[in-house]
C-alpha cells in the first residue's frame, strides 16, 4: 500500500467515525468505532483462516466451499462449522459463526433489518466460547464498552439500529487486505484513530496514548544494538502503542508484557495486540494499579519502557513504607507539612519534582551549611510549604 492509499483509508475511517460524532461524547464513540473495527477484523481473519482449514486435503479437481456461505442448520454444515470451531479457537484464540461474520450482518443492516440483538449476542458469543481455553483472559469482555442499548446512539430502538447499520456498511466496503502478510494496514489503520482520538482528548489522552515521537524516541533506547528482544514490559501500557513500537524497531518481540489500571484503556490494549497479529499465546497484559498491585512481580524482562501518568493521584498507605521496591529509596514519604532544610542539589530537585523527602545521600536531609539551610527556609515560605 502506497503513502497516498494509507492517507485515504485513515480518512476514511476518521470520516466513518464522524457519523457518531454529536450523537456523544470522544470518548464514548471511540469506544464504538474501535469495537467495531476491532469485529470486523476478528470476521476476516476468521474468514481467511476457515476457508484455508477447508481447502486442505482436498483431491485434484475438488473446489473447497466458501466458509461465508456454509448452511449451519444442514448436517453437512454442521459438521464443516463443529471442525473449523475447535481448530480455530486454538489457532486464533475465537470462533465465529458463517452467520456471524461482520460482511453478514452488515448486508443485514443495509436491507433494513434489525440487527442490534443479533450483533450482542454475537460479540458475547466471542467471549462466551473462550471460556476454559487458553485464550480466555486475552477475549474475556472485550466488548464491554460497546453498549448496543444505550440512547445516545437514538432515541428509538430504530434510530439506533439505523446508526449502527449505516456505521457497518461504511466500514464493509473497506478492504484491510489481511490476505497480505506483508501488510499492517488494520494495525497501522487502528493506531491512527486512536492516535486522532487522543489529539481530541486534550490532557485526557495521556491516559491512553503515547505520541508517536515519544514512543519511537523510547523504544530506539531500549533497543539499541538488538535485533530481537525475548521479552518487552511496559507497567502502564496504556493502549499498548508504545510496546508495539519497540516491536518496529527490531526484527522480532517474543512476549510482550502489560499492566494498565483504566479498564477501558486495557480493553484498547488487548484489542491492539490482537489487530497488529501479536498472537493471544504471546502477549499478557493485565488491568490493575501496578504501584499498588503489580501483576507481574519477580519476572525479569529484556526491555522495559513506560510512559507514567505523572499527573495521577497515588496513594502514601503506610504498607509502603516496608514495600521492598521503594526500600532502597528510603521508603515511599509524602510531602510533609514542615520540612527539614536541604542541601542545595536536593532542594533543587525537590522544588521541581520529588515528593520525597531524602536527600541524594539516601538518608534524611540535614542541610549543608548556614547557606544552603537559609536558602532552603526562605525558598520554602515563598512556596508556601512551611507554614
Amino acid at each position: 500500500m502506497t503513502d497516498g492509499q494509507k492517507k485515504k483509508l485513515e480518512q476514511q475511517l476518521w470520516a466513518i467515525a464522524n457519523t457518531l460524532r454529536g450523537k456523544m461524547g470522544a470518548d464514548e464513540f471511540r469506544d464504538y468505532i474501535l469495537g467495531f473495527i476491532f469485529y470486523k477484523y476478528l470476521s476476516e481473519r476468521m474468514h481467511l483462516y476457515a476457508n484455508r482449514i477447508l481447502s486442505e486435503g482436498l483431491d485434484e479437481g475438488e473446489t473447497a466451499p466458501d466458509y461465508a456461505t456454509v448452511k449451519e442448520d444442514s448436517i453437512n454444515g454442521m459438521d464443516i462449522i463443529a471442525a473449523v470451531r475447535e481448530a480455530s479457537v486454538e489457532a486464533l484464540g475465537y470462533f465465529l459463526k458463517p452467520g456471524e461474520l461482520f460482511s453478514d450482518i452488515a448486508r443485514r443492516g443495509e436491507r433494513g433489518e434489525f440487527i442490534l440483538g443479533q450483533l450482542t449476542r454475537i460479540l458475547a458469543n466471542v467471549e462466551r466460547l473462550t471460556m476454559g481455553a487458553a485464550s480466555e483472559e486475552d477475549f474475556g469482555h472485550l466488548f464491554e464498552d460497546m453498549d448496543l442499548t444505550s440512547t445516545k446512539l437514538g432515541r428509538t430502538e430504530e434510530a439506533k439500529n439505523d446508526l449502527i447499520a449505516k456505521v457497518l456498511v461504511h466500514l464493509d466496503a473497506i478492504d484491510f487486505r489481511l490476505d497480505d502478510a506483508d501488510a499492517d494496514i488494520l494495525g497501522d489503520a487502528y493506531e491512527y484513530l486512536i492516535g486522532q482520538f487522543a489529539s481530541g482528548a486534550g490532557k485526557k489522552a495521556g491516559e491512553f496514548y503515547t505520541p508517536q515521537e515519544v514512543s519511537t524516541i523510547l523504544a530506539r533506547i531500549v533497543t539499541t544494538g538488538k535485533t530481537r528482544l525475548k521479552s518487552v514490559y511496559d507497567p502502564t501500557c496504556g493502549s499498548g502503542s508504545l510496546l508495539l513500537r519497540v516491536a518496529k524497531e527490531v526484527n522480532e518481540v517474543a512476549d510482550f508484557f502489560g499492566q494498565e489500571m483504566n479498564r477501558t484503556t486495557y480493553n484498547l490494549a488487548r484489542m491492539n495486540m490482537i489487530l497488529h497479529g501479536v498472537r493471544y499465546s504471546r502477549f499478557d497484559i493485565r488491568q490493575e494499579d501496578t504501584l499498588e498491585h503489580p501483576q507481574h512481580e519477580g519476572q525479569l524482562f529484556e526491555a522495559i519502557v513506560a510512559n507514567p501518568p505523572f499527573s495521577a493521584k497515588w496513594s502514601a498507605r503506610p504498607i509502603f513504607l516496608q514495600d521492598d521496591r521503594f526500600a532502597p529509596c528510603g521508603g515511599w514519604r509524602r510531602r510533609p507539612r514542615r520540612i527539614s532544610p536541604l542541601c542545595s542539589t536536593c532542594w533543587r530537585i525537590w522544588t521541581t519534582t520529588a515528593p520525597w523527602r531524602w536527600c541524594c545521600r539516601m538518608e534524611p536531609c540535614s542541610g549543608a551549611g548556614p547557606k544552603a539551610r537559609s536558602a532552603s527556609s526562605s525558598s520554602a515560605k515563598r512556596t508556601g510549604w512551611m507554614r
